[in-house]
C-alpha cells in the first residue's frame, strides 16, 4: 500500500496517471474525473472513509452517482491494495484486466454499479437508511453531478433522505457548471442550489470543490443531519486544455503538441 502524506501532490500525480490512461484506452470522461479528483482525494486520504489494512476494506461505503467518472477511484484503490497493480497496468493494453470505463460491482472498492444519472443518490440513502435502521457504524458518502440536479428521482431520495433524518449520509454534488449540453444556466437555471437544498432541512455546505482544506473542514463538521457539500468545481480541472468545456466531457483527440502542453501542466 502506497500511501503518501502531501495530498495536492497525490491529486497531481493521480492527474498525471489518469491523462496517460486515457490516451492509452482512448476513451473516458476526463472533464468529470479532474473536476472529482481533490474530493475523493480528501475522503480516501484523510480517512473519511475508514479503512482496514488488515482486511484491505473500507469500512463506509461510496457510491459515484456520476459514474461516467468512477475511474477516477481505480488508482486510489490500486494505492490502497485494494485493486492489484497489474489490473491497472493491463487496462487498455490489448491484456485481461477488470477495469472497465464504467466502474462494475464485480471490481473490488466499487460498491455499486452506476452510469444511468439520477440512481446512485437513491442507492445511497437506501445502503443509509439500512444502516441507521439496524444500528450498523457505517457511513454513506455518495458523489453526484450538478446535471443529475434535472432528474426526478434525485429530489424523490432528498425527500426520503430528510424524512428519516440520515445522520449518516453525507452528498457531495459537483458543481462545475457544465453538462454535455452546455452551461447549467443555459439549459435549466438550478440556482440557488443551497436555499433548496436547505428547505430539506439538511446541513449545507458550499465550498471550493478543488481546496482539500476547505473540503476537510466541510466533511469534518460533526452534525445531527444529512451532510450535503456544495463542491463548486472547474471541469477538467488541471489541464488548460479541458478546463471549462463541455466537449470535454468526453475524451478528444489530441495532438502530439497538446499532449506535451497537458504533460507539463502535470509535472
Amino acid at each position: 500500500m502506497k500511501i503518501l502524506n502531501n495530498l495536492e501532490e497525490i491529486c497531481k500525480k493521480y492527474r498525471r496517471e489518469l491523462f496517460e490512461k486515457f490516451l492509452v484506452v482512448g476513451q473516458g470522461h476526463p472533464g468529470s474525473c479532474f473536476s472529482m479528483l481533490e474530493i475523493i482525494v480528501t475522503l480516501y486520504y484523510k480517512n473519511f472513509i475508514r479503512f482496514d489494512p488488515d482486511l484491505k476494506k473500507f469500512k463506509d461505503k461510496i457510491i459515484i452517482s456520476k459514474g461516467h467518472a468512477a475511474v477516477v477511484l481505480y488508482p486510489v484503490l490500486r494505492d490502497f491494495g485494494v485493486i492489484p497493480e497489474k489490473e491497472w497496468e493491463n487496462w487498455g493494453k490489448g491484456k485481461e484486466s477488470i477495469l472497465r470505463v464504467f466502474a462494475n460491482t464485480s471490481m473490488p472498492g466499487i460498491d455499486a454499479t452506476s452510469g444511468s444519472l439520477g440512481h446512485g443518490l437513491g442507492i445511497a440513502v437506501g445502503m443509509a437508511y439500512a444502516y441507521k435502521k439496524n444500528n450498523i457504524d457505517q457511513k454513506v458518502y455518495t458523489i453526484i453531478s450538478e446535471g443529475e440536479l434535472y432528474e426526478g428521482s434525485t429530489w424523490e431520495a432528498f425527500l426520503f433522505a430528510s424524512h428519516h433524518n440520515l445522520t449518516n449520509l453525507n452528498i457531495v454534488i459537483d458543481e462545475n457548471s457544465l453538462i454535455i449540453l452546455g452551461k447549467t444556466d443555459n439549459c435549466l437555471k438550478l440556482s440557488p442550489i443551497k436555499k433548496k437544498l436547505e428547505g430539506f432541512d439538511f446541513l449545507v455546505h458550499e465550498c471550493d470543490g478543488h481546496n482539500i482544506m476547505q473540503l476537510e473542514k466541510a466533511f469534518a463538521d460533526v452534525t445531527g443531519k444529512t451532510k450535503v457539500i456544495l463542491a463548486k468545481t472547474i471541469k477538467g480541472k488541471g489541464f488548460s486544455i479541458m478546463e471549462n468545456k463541455a466537449h470535454w466531457h468526453y475524451w478528444n483527440k489530441l495532438s502530439d503538441s497538446e499532449i506535451q502542453i497537458c504533460r507539463k501542466e502535470v509535472e
